[in-house]
């Protein structure tokens, strides 16, 4: 059979599960005895949960249990006295009501649709406090986040642009965008006993997810089973244990029988996370010939009351371009909401969508074309951690994707390309991410057979990690990839890190590289050859030899020390064609070329797949996605899915990936770095700076809707 290597376009290898409704998500799985859960939204935005009535629910046909503050048992993590406190909110435990939606109640029942209604069934009173859910009255009230993590950054002088001979000074706001991903969060929890619990739930992590329920009920680790083999897109949502899995592990234990909760697409809004309204302030000056004198980037996003929400909008300006003097400020304004948390790209797409657009904005300023502007100050080194790049293909992404995309036709004056009543233009965003590389363990088997199995307690949200994988395997081997399985999404394999920060092929390939290396030298150990031979290996023959029915290693896999003398990002360039109507100002995207920097690629089909995608959410930022708010109630306007607008097919251009797939010598074994994160970073920026060329007209404000531009 074909012998199958690193860099070949590998179909995903659970891709016919995927197609034919084989593979089974978090909702899915039979369990007997199940119940069903519906949690009961509050409808103040702040106060307290004074009484509520549970009566009418508890009397509705095939109910089984409310749960609400006044009689749930409280939960041994939610107590201040607990050895690992649980971050977040603590549903049940007390009866503050922080946001609108907050969980006031949880209604069981045996089939969903009677919990639904019963739900609707429970009345409560309220006493309210006044409440703060408007972003921009009490941006003055932002203060800077606790911990001392996100301190103000300097290099050389602050606020140095000032004094330079061309300036420029302007705010960019990017809206609250959702996650929405097409799989709703389900939760199934059941116990056996009072000491072991199960969970079938939407995890990136599930031994992050172990840890969380452990601390939560007191519980040895080892007595908490996670399971998430396949998850519906997550990109963030699913990065932490959120209360609803709690509530679903509490009421299966107080109801002794298994309870699955589903959120609905409106909780979606509410109780997993988004990306936070932010306010950006972007200072640039430089020299007449464009060399960057100072930058100085503020950031103010928006954070829940009962917990704090970062991100690193601010950090990109610190590193991605060559500047003496550069000055970075981060704070955050409490608010009567859902708490923010991660989403593709997070803190680097916000911050880039402003960075990127105050560089283009400098462009203009000095008649000079953006891709030159990038390249007189390009950084050569990470000036703010004083260290050389692991590696750095940035200018050969400027190269590559200028040429794809026609940027010779590309007009310097705005608005002067036109093609009928179409006014047409040119765009360009870069983006960089952490190359992050964390600590996995991987067990293999190689069976009497000549097949392997490879166990790792990895997640994947979509991109493709048991393909990844089986590729790195099957190279590493020397054997056809149709030989070799891949099983992630347990937490009873070894340990593995959360699927976030673009790291899963960096770590967990890397494992699965040096468990395949281990398991070779000692298959060449039992044939009498070195240990480091590099020829062929029969395995099958060695076996039968030393009558075997089977050979077994587990291999842990870190960065070494010399990890630490470098700057390691991955890098990308976006570029855009925009077609604008000149009357109605609809916008159509023509083309996007999305080259990327990001070490050797594992797969070029999954790889490009995911940047495409990545490609489309960058879309959705720049062009649709916008969570409304009605400050008078502190509600969503649009919290479902008709009203919150994502990009369709009909929105979507040819999108072309291109790999500059040059290998990193110092990250990892296979010298691969992430691009999960990339492929949306830098998407937003060249989106606008394309709708600035084709038309003159400036937006600072996301999203680029018609209005803005007639």
């Amino acid at each position: 059979m074909k012998k199958d290597a690193i860099g070949d376009p590998l179909s995903r290898v659970d891709g016919r599960l995927k197609v034919t409704g084989g593979a089974k998500y978090s909702g899915e799985y039979k369990v007997s005895g199940l119940a069903y859960g519906v949690l009961v939204p509050a409808t103040i935005t702040s106060g307290t949960l004074t009484s509520i009535d549970t009566k009418a629910a508890e009397r509705a046909p095939g109910v089984l249990a409310v749960i609400t503050p006044f009689n749930a048992p409280k939960v041994p993590g939610y107590q201040p006295d607990a050895p690992k406190p649980f971050k977040g909110l603590k549903l049940f435990n007390d009866n503050e009501v922080y946001f609108n939606g907050h969980p006031i109640a949880l209604v069981v029942a045996e089939t969903f649709e009677k919990a639904t209604h019963a739900a609707s069934l429970v009345k409560a009173a309220y006493q309210q406090r006044p409440f703060e859910t408007d972003f921009h009255k009490n941006r003055d009230k932002a203060v800077t986040p606790q911990g001392g993590k996100y301190k103000d950054y300097l290099r050389g002088q602050a606020n140095a642009y000032k004094n330079a001979p061309v300036q420029l000074e302007q705010e960019y706001l990017q809206p609250s965008e959702m996650h929405n991903p097409m799989e709703l969060h389900v939760t199934t929890a059941f116990w056996d006993g009072d000491d072991q619990v199960t969970l079938y739930t939407k995890s990136q992590g599930v031994i992050g997810s172990q840890k969380a329920i452990a601390a939560a009920f007191n519980l040895d680790p080892a007595k908490v089973q996670i399971n998430s083999r396949f998850v519906g897109g997550a990109f963030g949502s699913s990065l932490r244990t959120w209360p609803h899995e709690v509530a679903a592990a509490q009421a299966a234990k107080m109801l002794k029988r298994p309870v699955r909760i589903t959120l609905t697409r409106e909780q979606m809004f509410t109780l997993v996370g988004y990306r936070p309204l932010t306010i950006q302030k972007i200072g640039l000056g430089a020299t007449e010939d464009g060399k960057l004198v100072g930058i100085t980037h503020e950031s103010i996003s928006q954070t829940a009351v009962y917990e704090e929400f970062t991100e690193n909008s601010v950090n990109v300006s610190r590193f991605l371009y060559q500047s003496p003097n550069a000055n970075t400020l981060y704070k955050v304004v409490p608010l009567n909401v859902g708490v923010p948390a991660p989403m593709r790209g997070p803190g680097e797409a916000t911050g880039a969508f402003a960075l990127e657009s105050a560089l283009d904005e400098l462009s203009y300023l000095l008649h000079m074309d953006p891709i030159e502007l990038r390249l007189k100050n390009y950084a050569d080194h990470d000036q703010e951690q004083n260290l050389p790049w692991s590696s750095k293909y940035l200018k050969e992404c400027y190269s590559k994707g200028a040429e794809r995309i026609g940027w010779s036709k590309r007009q310097p004056t705005p608005g002067t390309n036109r093609d009928g009543d179409w006014q047409v233009g040119y765009g360009i965003g870069c983006g960089a991410f952490g190359a992050y590389r964390g600590r996995a363990l991987a067990k293999i088997k190689l069976m009497a057979d000549g097949t392997v199995n490879i166990q790792s307690a990895a997640s994947d949200i979509g991109p493709g990690t048991a393909t990844a994988m089986v590729l790195i395997a099957a190279d590493t081997l020397g054997l056809p990839a149709a030989q070799i399985t891949f099983e992630l999404g347990n937490s009873s394999f070894p340990v593995a890190p959360t699927q976030g920060g673009s790291s899963t092929v960096s770590s967990v390939g890397s494992a699965v590289h040096d468990v395949c290396i281990a398991l070779k030298q000692k298959f060449n150990l039992m044939a009498g050859r070195p240990q480091d031979n590099t020829g062929d290996i029969d395995y099958v023959n060695i076996l039968k030899q030393q009558n075997l029915p089977m050979l077994e290693v587990t291999q842990e896999s870190q960065s070494g020390a010399d990890a630490k003398k470098y700057s390691m990002y991955s890098f990308s360039a976006h570029f855009v064609q925009v077609y604008v109507h000149a009357l109605t100002g609809a916008v159509k995207i023509k083309k996007v070329v999305a080259v990327v920097d990001a070490g050797k690629i594992v797969n070029h089909k999954t790889a490009s797949s995911q940047m495409i995608g990545g490609a489309v959410g960058g879309i959705g930022m720049a062009m649709t996605e916008e969570a409304v708010f009605d400050d008078r109630f502190g509600r969503y306007v649009n919290g479902n899915f008709a009203d919150y607008h994502v990009p369709v097919n009909a929105d979507i251009p040819q999108i072309e990936a291109i790999f500059i797939d040059e290998r990193d010598p110092i990250i990892n074994p296979v010298g691969t770095k992430g691009i999960g994160e990339i492929s949306l970073i830098g998407v937003a920026p060249a989106i606008a700076n394309a709708v600035y060329n084709a038309t003159g007209k400036r937006i600072r404000e996301l999203p680029i809707t018609p209005d803005k531009l007639i």
